[in-house]
């Protein structure tokens, strides 16, 4: 298959093209709900912790409520260390992408460019895309990748911003924030799930396919007591309401917090197109290029799943604390606004395309 026809596969791929219509046209509700006044001026921000302390932490926490296997251990593992290396990369790297600006202008172009908006605007949409053909997994992955990004958020990005020394409230955002609490509970039940006291629990499994229908029969297996989704049913389901919710609610968000500033302003600011670009365009492109080599080498293997979740969560706008470090701090606050909200612009519109390239790259079989 040439390029031209996984192109044309890929266009005509409809659950890929549903999934990015349904991103786009949700954002679009949002924003024209907000510029009807069917939305208030808070509604955004309802919507937006909503996300954060309700649906993310329970899509986090799900996501570890499956088996263990060493294929997918190894992958979370080598996702955990390619999340941390990858901010000391983009710590360096930023540098000189930014040289020829000066003092707070430099500082805050760098930290905006480092973190992105992975946990509301990243996960949603790679869960969304990709959660219909691998599951659980984006979820799980996402998670893992994201243990970096609260790491040095929190702390490199405070400290670059605020000129202090880390102080205790950050150290307490960093560790207990629902989404964190979240996903080390469910990553420690995880990994240690065979070491918990166990609890038979009745399952069903495949026996049999019967005039092309599967023949389940009931057998008794033995579960870590934290293990919801098997011991506890009753806890676990509605956790499985909420965590769909992530999606549609951040993308509603989004459009609302669009729909509250001017677009014209914002748009002749050349320094912020810079920087969109490079937020959006530029730092997935160095995630699929560097991960690319660690693959073929051996050094740092992932899988298409893993390099798909990462792309998407890097190809993000601003992340919401770092711009609120530049406001708090006043470091070039208007900057700040500008490039979160031409980021978010490029990302909507970039979005469908690192799908469309992802898919290509899947396909060409380089992952």
């Amino acid at each position: 298959m040439n390029l031209g026809e996984i192109i044309k596969t890929t266009l005509t791929d409809m659950t890929i093209i549903s999934a990015i219509t349904s991103t786009v046209f949700i954002i679009l509700l949002g924003y024209f709900c907000r510029k009807k006044g069917i939305f208030n001026k808070n509604v955004g921000k309802i919507l937006s912790n909503v996300v954060l302390t309700v649906s993310l932490p329970a899509l986090a926490f799900n996501a570890f409520m499956q088996d263990i296997n060493p294929d997918s251990l190894k992958e979370s593992i080598n996702v955990l260390i390619w999340g941390l290396l990858i901010y000391i990369i983009l710590i360096f790297v930023s540098k000189p992408i930014f040289l020829k600006f000066k003092g707070d202008q430099q500082d805050t172009l760098r930290v905006l460019t480092i973190f992105g908006s992975t946990t509301f605007f990243g996960i949603p949409i790679a869960t969304a895309v990709y959660g219909p053909q691998y599951g659980a997994t984006i979820a799980l992955l996402a998670s893992v990748f994201n243990i970096g990004y609260r790491i040095f958020l929190y702390s490199y990005g405070y400290i670059k911003m605020s000129g202090l020394k880390m102080e205790a409230k950050n150290i307490k955002s960093m560790f207990l924030n629902p989404i964190v609490i979240a996903t080390f509970a469910g990553l420690l039940i995880w990994i240690f799930q065979a070491s918990l006291p166990q609890v038979e629990v009745a399952v069903q499994v495949p026996k049999d396919i019967v005039d092309g229908k599967v023949v389940s029969e009931t057998v008794m297996k033995s579960f870590a007591f934290l293990r919801i989704d098997q011991t506890a049913p009753w806890l676990f389901k509605p956790l499985t309401f909420l965590a769909p919710l992530a999606s549609p609610l951040a993308w509603l968000a989004i459009g609302a917090t669009l729909g509250e500033v001017s677009i014209k302003t914002a748009a002749t600011d050349k320094t912020s197109w810079f920087y969109s670009i490079v937020k959006v365009i530029l730092v997935p492109a160095l995630n699929i290029v560097l991960l690319a080599i660690l693959t073929a080498t051996g050094i740092l293997p992932v899988s298409f799943a893993a390099l798909a979740t990462i792309v998407i969560m890097m190809a993000t706008p601003t992340a919401t604390v770092a711009a609120a470090y530049a406001i708090s701090f006043d470091k070039d606050a208007l900057l700040a606004s500008n490039a979160s909200l031409l980021s978010t612009l490029l990302a909507v519109v970039m979005m469908p395309v690192w799908i469309i390239i992802l898919e290509v790259i899947s396909k060409m079989g380089l992952f």
